[in-house]
């Protein structure tokens, strides 16, 4: 049986990940920071997803949070911390804590898990957008996110022959956060004519976990917004 362990599972589109990768047959294990949390997500999937409390903002904390997770086949990686943080009101507690998650959460928790993965095993880590198209407040988050685009090329050194890739979403149109925005000023500036989807980074994923060709990479899913 095929386990995937999907970091920041428990809502948007971790939790779309790892109903996807359920629905293919495969053990999920789901992660939020309120154990609750998690548990809720996996029994809304099914019998094959289970919850487990991990905390990205306690690097300390990762390896006995991970203590019991079995073989690992796939590991996505979709939490943040919210970072909209301008210089001219710059909250620097804020920050450390989204570049604590962003970088040093992600890259422990697959220092972790590595020596449990199968020969077959593949990362995924999610950035976005704004490493390309920063915005006012943006500083911290097109920071961290470009963070992401060195991860992916050192750890893919680092844990080869293992594979490891980025994926960039740009504004999901059908997410809890924008799905109620109907005119988002990015549709008349992207060149599909319309927000990209939860199920269109999905897709973005399940190729990056599974084409065995494709490594180190950053993988934009915005619509071609980023060259307009």
């Amino acid at each position: 049986m095929t386990t995937s362990v999907i970091v920041g599972g428990s809502s948007g589109l971790g939790h779309a990940i790892a109903l996807r990768l359920a629905k293919r047959g495969e053990d999920v294990i789901i992660t939020s920071r309120d154990r609750a949390r998690a548990d809720a997500a996996a029994r809304q999937i099914g019998p094959t997803a289970r919850g487990l409390s991990l905390d990205l903002s306690q690097p300390d904390t990762i390896a006995a949070a991970l203590a019991d997770v079995p073989g690992v086949d796939a590991l996505v990686i979709t939490a943040i911390e919210q970072a909209f943080n301008s210089l001219r009101e710059f909250d620097i507690a804020g920050a450390i804590k989204s570049v604590t998650v962003k970088l040093v959460g992600y890259v422990e928790t697959v220092r972790v898990l590595h020596d449990r993965f199968s020969p077959h095993a593949s990362v995924v880590l999610f950035g976005g957008l704004a490493k390309e198209r920063p915005y006012p407040g943006s500083t911290i988050v097109t920071a961290f996110n470009g963070g992401i685009t060195g991860l992916v090329k050192t750890l893919a050194v680092e844990i080869a022959p293992h594979r490891v890739n980025a994926v960039h979403p740009g504004i999901v149109g059908d997410s809890p956060k924008w799905r109620d925005t109907p005119d988002h000023p990015h549709v008349p500036r992207t060149p599909i004519g319309r927000l990209v989807t939860t199920a269109e980074v999905v897709d973005a994923t399940e190729f990056l976990l599974g084409n065995t060709g494709v490594n180190a990479q950053d993988l934009f899913v915005d619509g071609g917004l980023r060259v307009t």
